[in-house]
């Protein structure tokens, strides 16, 4: 009979690395990739909440007439800071049938004002799709 080896021939494959080395190895990896990512998400949630100078919430709206919603729309910002709010009107159905963008350049932190919004059709909601800084 023939006889069977089982290690590898020495010196052909290089030296390989103990399953203790490959451990440390990979856990210095993963710990490094780990805090990247920790940076990552952490740098993306301070720039998305700090980043944010504008707040808005549609306080009342009332349907005066087929073709008009009038909103009452209150606003926080830094005093100073122009701000764009979007407001839209929708029918019974669910279709968009008035929007308007509001530019507020008033120097005060807290805004209280009524947007008229023209419809196309008789509209039966106002909401706030967003604000931003101009």
């Amino acid at each position: 009979m023939t006889a069977v080896r089982e290690e590898l021939p020495e010196g052909r494959y290089g030296r390989g690395l103990s399953d203790a080395q490959a451990d440390r190895t990979l856990r210095r990896v993963g710990f490094v990739l780990a805090a990247v990512a920790l940076v990552l998400i952490g740098w993306y949630g301070w720039t998305t909440v700090a980043g944010t100078q504008v707040s808005a919430e549609v306080i009342t709206f009332e349907v005066v007439s087929d073709h008009a919603v009038d909103t009452h729309l209150e606003v926080r910002k830094d005093s100073g800071v122009t701000a764009v709010c979007t407001l839209r009107s929708v029918a019974a159905d669910g279709t968009e049938v008035g929007r308007r963008d509001v530019r507020l350049t008033q120097h005060s932190s807290r805004i209280d004002t009524v947007v008229t919004i023209r419809t196309t059709a008789r509209g039966t909601s106002a909401e706030l799709l967003g604000c931003q800084t101009a």
